[in-house]
C-alpha cells in the first residue's frame, strides 16, 4: 500500500509498485466511529419528542419504538454487511443495487442522490451555523447572511480536508465522535443516578409505563416512523467498503459494535430525559437536552449547545465523505463524469468527486430555500433500501456461487424490502400530497439523461478537452480499479 504523500505517484507506478486507486485505511474502530457519527446528530439532544408525542406520551409504548427501531437498523445493517463484504466496492446502495437489478435503477439511485444528498449537508451546515451564531445574539435572530457565509466556510474546510487526506478525515471523525459520546455519557449516566436517588414518583412513572393512554396503528406507525429517522446513517459504512481494511471480517464486527451501542444509549438518554421531565415537558421542550442541562447541571449547562455544534459537525463531516464515494462510484461506472472518478495523484483520494458535492451543497445553501423542496424526498431512502435488500435476494437465487464471507439470515432481507415499501408507502396514502408526485416525476425524469447518454452513449468531443485542463489543473488521474484485497 502506498501511503498519502511519498513519492510521485506516476514515478511508483512506472516501477509496478502501487497502484492509483483508493488505499484501505479505515480500520475497525475507525469504521465504528463512521457509523456512530452518522447516526447520532442534532436530534437526540434537540427533539427526541416525535417518539413520545405519537406515542400519546406513553412511555412504555415510546421505549418500546425506541428499541423497535434500533433493532430494524440492525437488520438492514446486517443486510447491507453481506452485500458489503461480497461486493466490497464504493458506492454503496448504488454499487449493490446496479449488481444485482441493472443500470437504469441504479442511475435513478445516483441522480436523486446527488440532489437529496447535498441538500441534507447545506441543511446541517446552516444548522451549525445557527448553533454557533445565536449565543452572541442573545434573543435576536442571528443575521441569515452571516449564517450563510459560515455554513458555506464550514462545507468549503470539510471538502478540502475530506479531498487531501483521508487519514486526517478518519482521525477527525474518531475526534468528533469520541466528542459527541461523551457528551451523551454525561447525560445517561446522570440519570441513572437521578433514576436511583430519586422519590417515589419518578420511579412510578416507569412502574406503569403502559398505564397511558395507548396510541392506535396509525400513531404507532408515525412514532415509529420518527424513531427510524432518528437510527439514520447505518448505511454509511458501505460507501467506504472498498478502503476498509479486511472488509470480509471488519464490516459485519463494525456493524454489530456500533448499531447496539447507539441502542444502548439512545434508550439511557431517552430514559434520563424521563428522569428528569414529565413527557409533557418533554413534548413542549425546544430542546430537551438543553433543558435537561438546566435542571440537572445549571453551572455547565453551556456544554449541551456545544456538544449539539459538535454532533452536527461531526455527523456532516462523515456524510460528505461518504457521498464523495457515492460520486466517485457513478463516474468510475460512466453515469456522471469522467473527471469525478479521477484520484488525486499525491493523496489518492477522489478530490473531483468531493469538489462536485460540496459545489451542490453550496447552491443548496445561497437560497435556502430550495432545501425545503427536497423535504419530500425522504421516502426515496427507504426506497432504495427496499431496492438493495430486493438485489441482495436477487444475488443469492441469480449468483449463489458468488463468494460471501458473511450471509445474513435469509428471511431478513425480506422482512427489510416488506417494510421498506411499507415506509414508502404508508406516508403518501396517510397524507396525499402534491410534492410527493413533484418528487416521483423527478426521479422520472432521469430518463432524459440516461436514454441518451448512458443507453445510446451520446458524447460530445469538446467535453473531453474540459476534462484534460481539469484534470492538469487539479492534479488527479484516472483511477486503475477496485483496491486489493477485495474478497471476492
Amino acid at each position: 500500500m502506498g501511503k498519502e504523500g511519498n513519492n510521485d505517484p506516476k514515478d511508483v507506478q512506472r516501477k509496478g509498485k502501487a497502484k492509483m486507486q483508493l488505499k484501505r485505511n479505515i480500520g475497525y474502530f475507525d469504521g465504528v466511529s463512521f457509523i456512530i457519527g452518522s447516526i447520532v446528530g442534532a436530534g437526540i439532544f434537540v427533539s427526541p419528542t416525535g417518539v413520545l408525542k405519537h406515542s400519546l406520551l406513553n412511555v412504555g409504548v415510546a421505549l418500546t419504538i425506541w428499541t423497535a427501531s434500533g433493532l430494524v437498523s440492525l437488520m438492514g445493517a446486517l443486510c447491507y454487511a453481506e452485500l458489503g463484504t461480497t461486493l466490497p466496492f464504493s458506492g454503496g446502495e448504488y454499487s449493490h443495487i446496479k449488481r444485482g437489478l441493472g443500470s437504469l435503477p441504479a442511475f435513478v439511485f445516483i441522480w436523486t442522490s446527488t440532489f437529496n444528498k447535498p441538500a441534507s449537508n447545506a441543511a446541517r451546515a446552516l444548522l451549525f451555523a445557527e448553533y454557533v451564531t445565536q449565543p452572541f445574539y442573545g434573543i435576536c435572530p442571528a443575521p441569515d447572511v452571516l449564517k450563510k457565509c459560515l455554513a458555506l466556510a464550514v462545507l468549503w474546510s470539510l471538502g478540502i480536508l475530506n479531498g487531501l487526506s483521508v487519514k486526517m478525515s478518519v482521525w477527525l471523525q474518531a475526534v468528533f465522535t469520541l466528542l459527541k459520546m461523551m457528551a451523551l455519557s454525561v447525560i445517561a449516566v446522570g440519570g441513572i443516578v437521578l433514576l436511583v436517588t430519586r422519590q417515589k414518583e419518578t420511579l412510578a412513572r416507569f412502574e406503569d409505563m403502559f398505564a397511558s393512554e395507548t396510541p392506535n396503528a396509525s400513531q404507532v406507525a408515525e412514532a415509529f416512523f420518527q424513531g427510524l429517522y432518528a437510527y439514520g446513517g447505518w448505511w454509511s459504512l458501505n460507501y467506504m467498503a472498498e478502503e476498509m481494511k479486511r472488509p470480509s471480517k471488519n464490516i459485519p464486527l463494525t456493524v454489530m459494535t456500533a448499531i447496539p451501542a447507539v441502542i444502548v444509549f439512545y434508550l439511557l438518554v431517552n430514559i434520563s430525559y424521563l428522569t428528569v421531565l414529565t413527557p409533557k415537558e418533554i413534548v413542549s421542550s425546544v430542546a430537551v437536552a438543553v433543558t435537561w442541562a438546566d435542571r440537572v447541571i445549571p453551572s455547565v449547562a453551556w456544554i449541551i449547545p456545544l456538544s449539539v455544534a459538535v454532533s452536527i459537525f461531526g455527523a456532516l463531516s462523515c456524510s460528505m465523505f461518504t457521498l464523495s464515494r457515492l460520486s466517485y462510484a457513478g463516474s468510475q461506472s460512466g453515469h456522471l463524469p469522467l473527471l469525478i472518478s479521477m484520484l488525486n495523484v499525491h493523496s489518492y483520494t477522489p478530490a473531483p468527486a468531493m469538489i462536485f458535492s460540496t459545489i451542490i451543497a453550496s447552491i443548496f445553501i445561497i437560497p435556502s430555500d430550495l432545501i425545503m423542496l427536497t423535504n419530500y424526498f425522504g421516502f426515496s431512502a427507504w426506497l432504495m433500501i427496499g431496492l438493495t435488500c430486493a438485489s441482495l435476494i436477487v444475488l443469492r437465487f441469480r449468483e449463489p456461487h458468488l463468494h460471501r464471507p458473511y450471509k445474513v439470515f435469509l428471511p431478513v432481507p425480506f422482512m427489510m424490502v416488506a417494510m421498506s415499501f411499507f415506509l414508502v408507502l404508508a406516508p403518501i396514502v396517510w397524507s396525499p400530497n402534491m410534492q410527493y408526485v413533484y418528487a416521483f416525476l423527478f426521479m422520472l425524469g432521469s430518463l432524459i439523461i440516461y436514454l441518451p447518454f448512458i443507453h445510446f452513449k451520446l458524447h460530445f468531443a469538446f467535453l473531453d478537452k474540459i476534462t484534460c485542463h481539469l484534470q492538469l489543473l487539479l492534479e488527479v488521474c484516472p483511477a486503475d480499479g477496485p483496491a486489493e484485497g477485495k474478497c471476492e
